[in-house]
């Protein structure tokens, strides 16, 4: 008898599971629904996909998903940042005084220092004081949102300088400075949290904050470092907020958190820490920004932008909390 004879017929190669192909379409849900937005839009209307709109999209929203990129490490690491709205605020509003008052190219560096100073309080108080970071941060949005009225002293501050708009209305050929300080900031976060020691903290932290501890992170200070990126991120981006429209206010960005923290969770960051990536927050970002052009391209009624948002994130959050129960 042969070989091939005592062993048998080789057994068939198993057919992918479908629970893999599951998993890729979570992982890259946002991906999918980008691409299927693009081309129903591009049906729909000649003027969306062009050059100009489509470098207005990115130029529009630079600043948003700056700050969903910082977001999704403070989200990972199992922590929430609700005063990123208010922190745009300050960092604007100081921006602009000091512009005024001082220089208008230290005002532009003035607004990413004050953030990162806010979010070293911000860490500080969620790690060191165990208050849990939901609660820390709303308390200090609040705070921050009365610093920024003090500041201003409840007016407008405008910003007549020149030197001052280079970074929100400045191009090198077609592309915003604006885009470029985006691809620049996302890469450099996305090297630090997939590429380094302090990336694998962060998820080891937020996956489970006890063997972490058991394990020799020091996780108080990897919390705390989240959030200062988390400032330091909503200063680049108010930079770039108020250098567009030369003029601080401490009005601005009221609710803007949410939208931070909506396209972290559609990009598919897990609500419970551990699992991430800041590229799907980016994606995000940009497919909202892709519902919002598409409504108004096609004269929509604003109410049908709302209820498709909301859906959206809704979906979203049901799809994470599907997949930590399996």
């Amino acid at each position: 008898m042969t070989p091939s004879t005592l062993t048998g017929p080789k057994p068939a190669l198993p057919r992918p599971a479908a629970g893999a192909v599951l998993r890729f379409v979570q992982r890259n849900a946002v991906a999918i629904v980008i691409v299927l937005l693009m081309i129903a839009l591009s049906s729909l209307s000649p003027s969306f996909l062009t050059a100009r709109n489509l470098l207005n999209i990115l130029n529009q929203n630079a600043p948003l998903a700056i700050m969903a990129a910082a977001m999704t490490m403070v989200v990972i690491c199992g922590g929430f940042d609700l005063s990123v709205g208010a922190m745009f605020a300050v960092c604007g509003v100081s921006a602009a005084w000091v512009a005024v008052n001082v220089d208008p190219v230290l005002g532009l560096l003035a607004a990413p220092v004050v953030g990162l100073a806010l979010g070293l309080f911000n860490g500080l108080v969620v790690s060191y004081l165990s208050i849990h970071s939901f609660l820390a941060t709303l308390a200090t949005a609040m705070v921050f949102r009365g610093i920024a009225i003090l500041v201003t002293g409840g007016t407008l501050i405008p910003v007549r300088d020149a030197a001052f708009t280079w970074l929100g209305r400045g191009t090198i050929g077609s592309v915003h400075i604006a885009i470029l300080v985006l691809v620049v900031a996302v890469g450099l976060l996305m090297v630090l949290l997939n590429g380094t020691v302090f990336g694998r903290h962060v998820y080891a932290v937020g996956g489970n904050e006890e063997a972490s501890i058991l394990s020799g992170i020091r996780t108080r200070r990897i919390r705390t470092l989240t959030f200062v990126l988390s400032g330091l991120a909503a200063g680049l981006a108010a930079a770039i907020a108020v250098s567009r429209v030369s003029m601080g206010n401490a009005g601005i960005a009221v609710g803007m958190e949410l939208e931070v923290i909506a396209a972290v969770i559609i990009g598919g960051t897990s609500i419970y820490g551990g699992k991430g990536a800041i590229w799907r927050s980016v994606a995000g970002v940009y497919m909202l920004a892709l519902i919002n052009n598409g409504f108004n391209i096609l004269n929509i009624d604003p109410f049908f932008k709302e209820v498709t948002t909301g859906l959206v994130i809704l979906a979203a959050v049901a799809i994470s909390a599907t997949a930590r129960q399996k």
